[in-house]
């Protein structure tokens, strides 16, 4: 039997999918979270069960849920679970009607039966089974109960009964059209994804005439007012006593309070996650990685193994991998502390929070979701985009995610910043993190100025119940997280050490064991470090190199640097003064960590970008765009606090120059310095 999980947003679909399969798909106290279709087995039946992404109708408006649309009506279910969350009963059944109108059976899953009776919300089961004319479970997703009944009722036989939500005059009209309810109440709405004939738009035009009606108005209207009725006769509050959810709104939605707390809690993350953990562990598992690089090289020196076997074992893999798995600890807390703001309901807030200052720039509060994703890894933050109904919104959003810290970006602050602001580490990290969005809302007023100039849609988001975190479901996000990242570890970042190594152990002539600075990549580097000269005071090689690593992913830039430091010092301590990297300097190393903040993401990030923006002239002016801030950014702070004003002034000049010629050229369809204007 193939069985589709759907329903509004933040219903609870994922935690009934777990709780059904056994799987452990995503589940988060905000909407958003399930951007694909998760396919499942219910334990111990043969039955295929889909969890779909949220809708709020069968009338889709954004990538997301045209997903879920077309499972409905390309994959013919046999049977559809519609979980409501009964503590949203209005909102919960325009979406509900829509389902009843299909040739498919439904199941009524009444979601978070706990709550809603804590709340005082009673609801007549019975009668409303009558009015709707299908069966309806009670259940608690979180508390686990209900679910055995609703497992037994897919096996029920009953013939789903037809409901009447319409006037007589409308029901003659459905029934006279010889398809389908659903397809022919989506005729008469006059929906453009339903082909029509000329005979219905003759009856609609006819009917409009005569009832002095907009025909696809009246639909709605009767829907909501049938939606009203039902709740009249079936839903009863029998108190109005002030929940913890709507005191604990009062403080942290109040609108002086509201931003503070935010910025706060924010800092406190990166405080904990860089600085307090941070400087207690980087160096411990260092020294645990050392003392098994130790014993790799003496184990096989006992075998009589060649010296660039050990080599390439200790110097290449260990201490590439090794370097990126020390900060195993610090993304724990970051990732367990995203996991705790997203589960107990705070994310909702943060979006609606931003949303009269995003909306400024062109976005919206759901622009804020793929950026709070985009914070584990970049990739499901871009995906994630495609909740957005508005085109522009979705490409601007796309752009910007990647500015934002992700996991693979951790290990560069997290290094940089405990050895060159020692004590104030957590106060760096944290800085960051709140200049990429002061970077994300100058980024965008540019976009909105130059490029996408069209009004974004309006933005509705249902703000949750606040729960407190489900301590198995935080851990099984956090540990999720933690073995992509070793995975990454363990495959793009070994291959890489790997080649790393032989371009340090071999020259251009092939021959082993010369000189660093007579190396492959020694080579490679000195080709192309002019270009970071700017940003880092210095002709760098191994920093230039390093960068370039960083395009397959952002994590090997750490590993590329502890690699290239492993061949010429004897030290742990990669910024040995006597070493390859002794030249960076407080100013210095803001400004790298700025770069490699900003600049294009990874490979994988890269072909999210171009699946989201849909060509590749979009997806090279995105990279082109995120690179050239990225390098302006960087070269203005080194310039700025090394006090070389002159430098920073001529720059200025220069992008002013830069962004006057584009505007006055903005008509051009030729123009080579921007995007295509919205005129062209």
């Amino acid at each position: 039997m193939k069985i589709g999980l759907v329903g509004n947003p933040n219903s609870g679909k994922t935690t009934l999918f777990n709780l059904l399969t056994g799987n452990n798909a995503k589940v988060g106290n905000w909407p958003g979270v399930t951007i694909e279709k998760k396919v499942g087995k219910i334990k111990k039946t043969n039955h295929e069960i889909t969890d779909l992404p949220g809708i709020y109708s069968l009338s889709p408006y954004s990538l997301e849920e045209e997903v879920s649309r077309k499972y409905i009506f390309e994959e013919k279910p046999d049977v559809l679970i519609n979980i409501i969350d009964s503590t949203s009963f209005e909102r919960s059944m325009y979406l509900t009607l829509q389902l009843l109108e299909l040739d498919v059976k439904v199941i009524i899953a009444l979601n978070m039966a706990d709550i809603m009776e804590k709340r005082g919300i009673k609801i007549d089961i019975p009668k409303l089974e009558k009015l709707l004319k299908t069966k309806i479970i009670k259940i608690s997703a979180l508390k686990q109960t209900g679910i055995q009944e609703l497992v037994e009722e897919l096996n029920n036989n009953n013939k789903q009964e037809k409901i009447t939500i319409f006037d007589e005059n409308i029901e003659k009209v459905i029934r006279s059209i010889k398809t389908n309810r659903f397809i022919a109440v989506k005729l008469l709405e006059q929906d453009k994804r339903f082909k029509s004939n000329q005979k219905i738009i003759d009856l609609i035009k006819k009917i409009e005439k005569n009832y002095e009606v907009d025909l696809e108005e009246e639909i709605a209207t009767q829907r909501y007012n049938f939606i009203e009725n039902i709740k009249k006769e079936t839903y009863i509050k029998t108190n109005n006593k002030e929940t913890i959810t709507d005191k604990l709104d009062k403080i942290m939605l109040n609108k002086w309070l509201a931003y503070p707390i935010f910025i706060v809690i924010m800092f406190l993350i990166y405080y904990l996650s860089v600085g307090v953990i941070g400087s207690f562990t980087v160096g411990w598992v260092l020294e645990k990685v050392d003392v098994f690089s130790n014993f790799v090289r003496k184990f096989f020196e006992n075998l009589n193994a060649s010296n660039w076997l050990i080599s390439l074992l200790t110097d290449g893999i260990i201490a590439g991998v090794g370097a990126v798995l020390g900060f195993i600890p610090q993304l724990c807390i970051l990732f367990l502390c995203i996991a705790i703001l997203e589960t107990t309901g705070y994310m909702s807030r943060i979006s609606l929070l931003l949303d009269n200052l995003f909306r400024k720039i062109g976005l919206s509060g759901k622009s804020l979701i793929p950026f709070i994703v985009g914070s584990g890894c970049s990739v499901p933050g871009i995906m994630g985009t495609r909740i957005m109904e508005n085109k522009n919104e979705r490409e601007m959003t796309t752009i910007l995610t990647p500015f934002i810290p992700c996991s693979a970006k951790l290990p560069i602050i997290i290094l940089f910043s405990s050895y060159f602001f020692k004590n104030h580490a957590g106060l760096v990290a944290a800085s960051l993190y709140f200049l990429a969005i002061i970077i994300i809302i100058v980024s965008a007023l540019l976009m909105k100025k130059f490029i996408y100039k069209e009004k974004n849609n309006n933005f509705i988001v249902e703000l949750p119940e606040y729960k407190f975190p489900k301590l198995n479901y935080v851990l099984r996000d956090v540990l999720e997280k933690i073995i992509e990242f070793i995975k990454r570890a363990g495959s793009v970042i070994l291959i890489c050490s790997m080649i790393l190594w032989f371009l340090l152990s071999f020259s251009i002539k092939m021959e082993y064991g010369i000189e660093i600075d007579e190396s492959i990549l020694a080579s490679i580097g000195k080709l192309i470090s002019w270009i970071f000269y700017p940003m880092l005071g210095v002709n760098s090689w191994g920093s230039a190199v390093s960068i370039l690593q960083g395009l397959v992913a952002k994590e090997q830039v750490i590993s590329s640097m502890t690699v290239i430091a492993g061949f010429t010092e004897e030290s742990s301590n990669i910024f040995n003064n006597d070493g390859i990297f002794g030249f960076f300097t407080p100013a210095s190393a803001y400004a790298f960590m700025i770069f490699n903040l900003f600049s294009a993401p990874c490979f994988g990030a890269i072909g999210a970008m171009k699946r989201e923006l849909g060509s590749n002239k979009k997806l090279l002016l995105a990279i082109s765009f995120q690179t050239i801030l990225a390098y302006i950014l960087a070269t203005l702070t080194y310039q700025i606090l090394s006090l070389n004003f002159g430098n920073v002034l001529i720059i200025i000049i220069i992008v002013l120059l830069l962004f006057l010629f584009k505007s006055n050229n903005n008509k051009c369809k030729n123009c080579p310095l921007a995007f295509k204007c919205s005129k062209n």
